[in-house]
């Protein structure tokens, strides 16, 4: 069994990528687009990896951290927070295991991803 990558993310186009390059990196993902559902969602799944968008709608990506953190259940998921927004990503550093800023590759999510497969498994 596969693990689990969960992409939150709310652009459709970059969410397709990033899970594209976590299913290269042999992980079952799932796209959330919204912060709400991803809210329910993390009640549900203990992903191995989370890929969080900060600006999301209804909930945001930093309270989302927060959630995943604040979660004994989900204390080896490893969150690489992905944003456009550089104070954001200074912001939550100390928070997440990895800070990309946009516009980030897929090569480079890929790679990463890789390691962190090799850490999960």
């Amino acid at each position: 069994m596969k693990d689990i990558a969960l992409v939150i993310e709310d652009d459709e186009d970059l969410a397709i990528i990033f899970s594209e390059a976590l299913n290269a990196a042999d992980f079952d993902t799932e796209i959330v687009r919204d912060g709400w559902v991803a809210w329910k969602r993390l009640q549900e799944v203990r992903p191995a990896v989370v890929i969080l968008d900060m600006h999301l709608p209804h909930i945001s990506g930093a309270d989302l951290l927060k959630q995943i953190r604040a979660d004994a259940k989900m204390a080896k998921t490893r969150v690489v927070v992905i944003t456009a927004d550089a104070r954001m990503g200074d912001a939550v550093r100390e928070e997440a295991d990895f800070v990309l800023i946009k516009p980030t590759s897929f090569v480079q999510l890929r790679e990463l991803s890789a390691r962190l497969h090799q850490t999960t498994v």
